[in-house]
């Protein structure tokens, strides 16, 4: 049996890895300033969180929800505790796409709509409505077009209201940052006055934090510049460090009901104790401090760099766009000087994602080998 082939693979098999760095079968070392699509929050097997896995998984690894799981618990009132979120209800499922699976299908039950606004170069997920509502019409099957969608241009306010005065809008799904799309941010004040409107409007606004969320940004959630309270908060990726694991922040006005929402594999001891264990890191070495600091440090020397167009983002979550294709350029950082880097939707748009952990001598070296090969 052959594998599926989707994925275009660089001539590379990593075989270990440790905090910010990469190891290949031949022991080359490679910086990671992609994380593996933002994956990888507290670095590579880093010792406590390897500790907590191996003593879970010689206890128990996975029973079924029919069961009560007190980690579920410890881990929804950390993650409130240190998000900010402490009055919000937590559902755990797998992955990203299935947490906005699920963040819709709340927002169409709790308004009787199926009308969904979300925004040009948005990335929400692959399967059936994530990829309805991503901007990107080469990976939607014709069984994927189940409900009708509205894209706007980010930042749009009054593209926005024109859309909700229709007042048949479910949802507004905006990402805390887009991702994929090149790394674009929606304003704070943008998102203030879209929940005003959303609220006029009976609608709800479900932020996207699976890329941006975990402190990537800075703080906890990316939206969290902005001064408001989503009523669904979808998150993934750098949650478990590798686990898979996804999950959607439910805001305390929705009523729960038994079968409404359900999973086999979300929410399993070793999903809870991955996720736990990047939460205690994360506030044991101050990584969001980190993420605004070393961020605004690398950001600030990327500006300085020369045949660069733009630099956009915020914390360890950037765009470096240039004057030309990004495809060789990264390939010329990967193979040439060891340092893995993130693409974008944009093919002049190079996204850097590093580990929460990344410090400034790593970022000197990205910008001593940007500066060789943009030159």
């Amino acid at each position: 049996m052959n594998l599926f082939d989707v994925y275009p693979l660089f001539d590379i098999t990593p075989v270990r890895a440790e905090g910010c760095y990469v190891y290949d079968e031949e022991g080359r070392k490679y910086v990671d300033f992609y994380g593996g699509h933002a994956v990888i929050s507290i670095g590579h097997s880093h010792p406590h969180y390897v500790s907590r896995m191996q003593d879970q998984i010689a206890k128990i690894g996975f029973y079924s929800n029919s069961v009560q799981n007190p980690l579920q618990v410890k881990l929804s009132q950390k993650l409130g505790e240190m998000s900010g979120c402490e009055d919000y209800q937590l559902f755990l499922c797998n992955s990203g796409a299935e947490a906005n699976e699920n963040a819709l299908k709340m927002a169409s039950f709790a308004t009787g709509r199926k009308r969904i606004v979300v925004f040009e170069k948005a990335f929400h997920g692959r399967t059936s409505a994530a990829v309805n509502i991503t901007d990107n019409d080469k990976i939607k099957a014709p069984i994927n077009a189940t409900f009708p969608v509205s894209f706007l241009p980010l930042n749009d306010l009054a593209a926005v209201e024109e859309a909700l005065s229709q007042e048949d809008v479910a949802a507004v799904v905006v990402e805390g940052i887009q991702g994929i799309g090149g790394i674009y941010l929606p304003t704070a004040a943008f998102l203030e006055e879209v929940a005003v409107l959303c609220k006029k409007y009976g609608t709800c606004l479900i932020l996207d934090e699976i890329q941006s969320g975990f402190g990537r940004s800075g703080n906890f959630f990316a939206f969290q510049r902005a001064n408001i309270q989503p009523d669904l908060i979808t998150i993934a990726k750098g949650m478990g460090n590798g686990f898979p694991v996804g999950g959607v922040l439910i805001h305390p006005r929705f009523e729960a009901s038994y079968g409404l929402l359900g999973t086999t594999f979300g929410g399993s001891h070793l999903a809870c104790v991955a996720t736990l264990a990047v939460l205690e890191v994360m506030e044991q070495e101050h990584l969001m401090e980190n993420a605004r600091e070393v961020g605004a440090y690398l950001k600030a020397g990327l500006e300085q760099l020369p045949n660069i167009k733009e630099v956009r983002g915020e914390g360890l979550m950037l765009g470096l766009q240039l004057h030309q294709a990004a495809g060789p350029l990264r390939s010329k950082l990967l193979f040439e000087h060891g340092i893995f880097t993130g693409s974008a939707a944009q093919a002049d748009t190079i996204r850097l994602l590093p580990p929460l952990n990344i410090g400034k001598e790593e970022v000197e070296v990205l910008l001593e080998k940007l500066r060789l090969v943009l030159a």
